[in-house]
């Protein structure tokens, strides 16, 4: 897909200056031309490999992974398009799923990786996990459109609005307006990162959302396997949850209740014990 557009991906000074206060050490990764970059929290544990969402870049699940530090290693990937990751020039699941797998080998994670992701990450994960040996896969409110389905229920316009308003400069405030339930801290944050995303990488993508297909993954995820999702999800709806469960019936399926799509940011304290619940983890004191 050929997407033109005066405004252009850009990494703002702020953001890159957000940095600074993350717990984590940049690891980078060459596959093949591109250079993916990824933030990694270090722990005793064994390691998660956290892929984001559309439009998140690895630090916009920075609050996500300081509460797992205590349980495993997490990694969180700038999927390629987004971030400090380079863009490349294709945005395909089969493209996203061997980056992923190019960050378990270079970074030597061994097959006790949990795959945790977040809407396109949670099809990132899946596919993946179908890929090679892993320890488990954790996804969370998987984009469920696909073929003879119903479509993503977020346009691309309403994404490509957001962006090109982060592009001309916007704020926190200016991200509450879309976004009014999330703490103050993940609001700056989009606003500062969001511009780091391309808008190709975001339209091909949603593009993907509906013409590539779940379920074609989802019964081949080997077990372990947890899936999340928002009890108020459109991605998830309720006639997804019963298609999901009849097609993997040994898959852990949890509601994260007062949740939409955005189930970290919507309702932090309930997904975050469940997402430790999903890892193996005790609940936080």
């Amino acid at each position: 897909m050929t997407v033109t557009s005066t405004l252009v991906r850009q990494v703002r000074q702020d953001a890159l200056a957000d940095l600074a206060d993350v717990p984590a050490v940049s690891r980078w990764v060459r596959h093949g031309d591109l250079a993916l970059h990824s933030l990694d929290y270090g722990g005793d544990g064994a390691p998660v490999l956290v892929l984001p969402g559309i439009t998140s870049p690895a630090v916009t699940m920075d609050f996500v992974a300081r509460e797992l530090v205590d349980l495993c290693r997490p990694v969180v990937l700038d999927v390629r398009g987004r971030g400090l990751s380079d863009t490349g020039d294709s945005w395909t699941l089969d493209d996203y799923a061997g980056d992923a797998l190019a960050v378990l080998d270079a970074l030597d994670l061994g097959p006790d990786t949990i795959l945790f992701g977040h809407s396109m990450g949670a099809r990132i994960a899946a596919v993946a996990a179908t890929r090679r040996p892993v320890g488990g896969a954790v996804l969370v409110d998987p984009p469920l459109s696909g073929p003879g389905r119903a479509p993503y229920p977020t346009t691309l316009e309403a994404f490509l609005g957001q962006l090109h308003e982060a592009q001309r400069g916007t704020d926190a405030d200016g991200v509450a307006r879309s976004w009014p339930r999330w703490p103050r801290r993940e609001q700056e944050l989009r606003a500062r990162w969001l511009s780091s995303c391309d808008e190709a990488a975001i339209a091909a993508t949603h593009a993907g959302f509906e013409s590539e297909d779940f379920f074609d993954a989802w019964p081949h995820v080997p077990a372990p396997v947890t899936l999340l999702y928002g009890a108020d999800s459109p991605v998830v709806p309720a006639s997804g949850v019963a298609e999901i469960a009849a097609a993997r019936p040994d898959a852990r399926l949890v509601a994260v209740p007062d949740a939409g799509h955005m189930v970290f940011w919507d309702n932090p304290a309930e997904a975050l014990e469940l997402l430790r619940g999903a890892l193996g983890g005790p609940a936080r004191g």
